[in-house]
């Protein structure tokens, strides 16, 4: 069995050609092989052990008691433990389901700072499950609202919230290694906290990375993705080593409308859409967009970037435009068995560089306006020569460092 594992450059570097070459075979003939399975085969993040225990941090249980001074011993809740760690502190969720029916909210002005940013984890070794079961759906039910600053949550699912799962209004948080799903809305979304938020505390340079999103739906199915950053975001928000799948609508969702205007650039980089609009039970709705990676809306230009992913399999397109009208980056991309296009940009000054498209039967040919030299292999009707040996079984996994493996054959 062959395996790669996507390791991005920074965010300002390209990578290497060589690199890009061995990424990108490895990469596609990863798609290629989710298309032989007919189905999603993956391995949850794994749990990465934290730093050993420090004075000053916090433990949560899920029988914990508000009052409780928060030790071991004597663990507290996680709305108390919230407002009491101070920065550079840990809060520790021991394992088990928490049974929550309000939102768990970190409130602005609750920050951490650059050098000692506050921190809410999983106890090492444990699974802490944040289950919102007993909300309703509405947009004020979301699930954890992480609208303070410098803040770093991993190694938690969020699930069944009203709304969103996990909801980010803050800015230079990272959000890692953590699960949302089956949520009403959107599983993990980026956003301004109300709207009376003026631009300049839109949230901005925010790091999601080695985190999965599925399973999420609204009751209308039009607006449940796996992640978004849209309508109302600031810059340097990144999405990197994320697997967004079987959502009722998109994989990410980068929308802007009039009303708000344009949003910052968004970086999405080393990360995989499949299998959105259909759920993993089969369920589909008809209202949904369904596309792996929707990079607009209404016609406002925003330079994205958006390297080195895999869109395979959606209901609709793979990496769509959707009237972004902007100057994006799109490169060293895998567009694999789309219901309609694998590359749909019919519009806007992008620059395509060394992506590939491929089919394993009839489909809809890619459009691509913009500066796409030869170094594409878009779908013209027949597939290229880099399609060619990609076969056999995928699977995909975090690595233990949390970069996203994939596998093939076998």
């Amino acid at each position: 069995m062959k395996h790669t594992r996507i390791s991005p450059a920074s965010r300002q570097k390209a990578p290497a050609a060589t690199d890009v070459r061995r990424t990108r075979g490895a990469l596609a003939a990863a798609a290629v092989a989710v298309f032989a399975t007919a189905g999603l085969l993956a391995v949850p993040p794994s749990v990465s052990h934290a730093a050993p225990l420090a004075a000053g941090d916090l433990y949560v249980s899920p029988n914990g008691s508000a009052g409780a001074p928060g030790t071991e011993s004597s663990p507290t809740t996680l709305a108390s433990a919230i407002t009491r760690i101070t920065p550079g502190g840990t809060i520790y969720l021991r394992g088990g389901a928490y049974n929550l029916s309000q939102t768990v909210t970190i409130a602005p002005g609750n920050d951490g700072t650059s050098s000692a940013p506050k921190k809410l984890s999983a106890y090492p070794g444990e699974k802490p499950v944040l289950n919102f079961s007993a909300m309703s759906e509405d947009p004020a039910n979301r699930g954890l609202a992480v609208n303070g600053s410098f803040w770093r949550v991993s190694n938690i699912t969020v699930e069944r919230a009203g709304d969103n799962g996990i909801f980010v209004g803050g800015s230079n948080n990272v959000i890692e290694r953590t699960v949302t799903r089956f949520n009403r809305d959107t599983g993990l979304q980026i956003s301004r906290i109300a709207s009376s938020t003026p631009r300049d505390q839109w949230p901005a340079n925010n790091l999601i990375v080695s985190s999965e999103s599925h399973d999420n739906a609204d009751s209308d199915g039009e607006d449940a993705d796996g992640f978004a950053a849209k309508l109302t975001v600031g810059s340097g928000n990144v999405f990197r080593y994320d697997v967004s799948h079987n959502n009722i609508d998109d994989g990410w969702d980068l929308y802007t409308k009039t009303d708000t205007g344009a949003i910052g650039p968004v970086t999405i980089e080393d990360s995989l859409a499949l299998n959105n609009g259909t759920l993993t039970d089969g369920s589909q709705a008809s209202k949904g967009d369904r596309n792996g990676f929707k990079l607009g809306g209404s016609d406002i230009a925003v330079d994205h970037v958006i390297r080195r992913s895999i869109a395979y399999r959606n209901g609709k397109h793979g990496f769509t435009y959707n009237s972004n009208p902007g100057h994006m980056s799109v490169s060293s991309n895998i567009g694999i068995d789309n219901a309609e296009r694998n590359f749909s940009f019919d519009g806007g000054t992008s620059v395509f560089r060394d992506n590939v498209s491929c089919r394993s039967g009839s489909g809809t040919k890619d459009r691509t306006i913009g500066d796409a030299d030869a170094s594409n292999q878009f779908w013209s009707g027949t597939n290229g020569s880099r399609c060619s040996s990609y076969s056999g079984a995928l699977k995909w996994s975090f690595a233990a460092d949390g970069k996203l493996s994939v596998s093939f054959g076998g």
